[in-house]
């Protein structure tokens, strides 16, 4: 028997019985059910289970919070549940079954970005960093620590370079490679279609500068001419040339004999594909995506900024809940491209520190029960950290006040976020870190920010919870 034979039997009936298990994984803290029906599931039944910490669905999935210890949790259930282990990706595939259209649009886009949000967050810290040592005037008269020590302004250079990879080169790249891994076709035809989306004249920057417009490399076919300006920090035009590039694939494969498909295949499809991208997709994706960033950066900006700013920071955190904060990292992007930085990114870093304030005032109230806190405090850190789930659906949507609390010192944070013209040089790490990429003239009133997001929902979740007798031992 295992360690945890007993509570797998007692989780497996409580989760309606092997047969109403249509695929089971688990992650790093928890194990993610497909169930057939989840009405069968009893959740307050396994919420009082001491080894689980915590119920939700997501995508399709009934997720049960474990910790640390699920992988042995999950050898013992599959083995006392008689169930065969799948992937990730195949109990992905089977949650499908549970979504509707617009959560399947949605649950597709966060696929795509999942994999290249490490490089962003990344490239957001360089940009932060180099903001700090060449644009922070440190010692007055217009000087910085790259302007008088060669030391620094060999790092700046050198951190250049990688900054320069991740969001003008590595984003087209990305994406393209994201899109044929998902959808199971051709990798290195994905990585070989996104290169073709970064700009000749991007590529030649690094070794020479101040190409004129009139020198950029040119496609002259007769009937039509195309400047070869590429597409790189776009993220429209190359969603729409992988996809492009997988369908085609897709057909090339099924109407070509075996014998020839190694040589057939992956010439005509990645051949139509970067045609197709420079001639048609590109132009109408780029359009595309300024529109949207114009519109977005209108709201931000124009005279309405402050209803923007409330209304966002207000309902951010519901849309993590739903999967469609997942589409601000694609309007991230396209503002920080057109506009030189992003002003929606302060506010999404600002939710997650509410929300993470929020579970600050429950391990406050619940510092007498030992079961709460083993929570309520990982949760509250890796909510600090950028990484909001734990935290709301471990703790606040559990007792949903700490949510609302959090959503409205959000709100307010939002409010003064955008009032002030609060902006980061691009996506960076979320929550408390999220400072490092503010642009340097509005560090000081993002860290104003940030106090509103901790004091408003620590002081409206303490206050209330205090009335509900959650300080009580349990």
């Amino acid at each position: 028997m295992g360690k945890y034979t007993e509570d797998a039997k007692q989780m497996l009936q409580l989760i309606g019985g092997k047969e109403n298990i249509a695929a089971v994984s688990h992650c790093m803290t928890r194990m993610r059910f497909v169930l057939r029906d989840e009405k069968k599931a009893d959740v307050e039944g396994l919420q009082a289970m001491k080894v689980v910490k915590g119920t939700f669905t997501q995508a399709g999935q009934f997720q049960v919070i474990i910790g640390n210890t699920v992988s042995d949790f999950y050898n013992d259930f599959t083995a006392v549940a008689g169930v065969e282990s799948v992937s990730k990706e195949q109990a992905k595939s089977a949650a499908k079954q549970n979504q509707n259209v617009i959560q399947r649009i949605m649950t597709s886009i966060a696929e795509i970005f999942a994999p290249i949000i490490p490089a962003l967050i990344v490239g957001g810290l360089i940009l932060g960093f180099r903001n700090v040592i060449d644009s922070m005037e440190i010692f007055g008269n217009h000087q910085t620590l790259v302007s008088i020590s060669q030391f620094w302004a060999g790092v700046d250079s050198f951190l250049w370079l990688i900054g320069e990879a991740i969001f003008h080169i590595g984003i087209p790249v990305g994406i393209c490679w994201s899109v044929t891994k998902k959808m199971g076709t051709t990798q290195i035809l994905g990585l070989i279609l996104g290169i073709t989306l970064v700009s000749p004249q991007l590529l030649n920057a690094y070794a020479v500068a101040g190409t004129a417009a009139a020198d950029i490399p040119k496609w002259n076919f007769g009937f039509a001419q195309v400047n070869m300006i590429g597409y790189q920090a776009q993220v429209i035009p190359a969603i729409l040339a992988a996809f492009t590039l997988v369908y085609l694939e897709r057909f090339f494969r099924k109407i070509t004999p075996a014998v020839v498909s190694m040589i057939v295949v992956p010439f005509c499809s990645l051949l139509c594909a970067v045609m197709a991208a420079h001639f048609v997709l590109g132009p109408i994706g780029w359009k595309v995506g300024s529109a949207i960033s114009a519109v977005v950066y209108a709201g931000i900006s124009g005279s309405f900024r402050v209803l923007f700013g409330a209304v966002f920071g207000f309902l951010y955190a519901p849309l993590v809940i739903t999967g469609l904060h997942h589409m601000s990292n694609a309007i991230d992007i396209q503002l920080a491209t057109d506009f030189g930085g992003t002003m929606l990114w302060p506010m999404i870093a600002l939710s997650n520190i509410a929300q993470g304030s929020a579970v600050l005032a429950m391990i406050v109230l619940q510092r007498k029960d030992e079961k709460a806190q083993e929570i309520n405090v990982p949760s509250m850190i890796s909510c600090y950290l950028g990484v909001t789930e734990p935290a709301m659906f471990g703790v606040n949507l559990k007792y949903m006040f700490p949510f609302v609390c959090g959503m409205i010192g959000s709100c307010i944070a939002g409010i003064l976020s955008t009032a002030m013209s609060v902006t980061a040089a691009s996506i960076g790490v979320g929550g408390l870190p999220g400072i490092l990429s503010i642009q340097p003239a509005y560090m000081v009133k993002f860290a104003l920010c940030t106090v509103v997001a901790v004091v408003v929902p620590f002081v409206l979740t303490y206050i209330y919870g205090s009335t509900k007798g959650l300080g009580k031992a349990k």
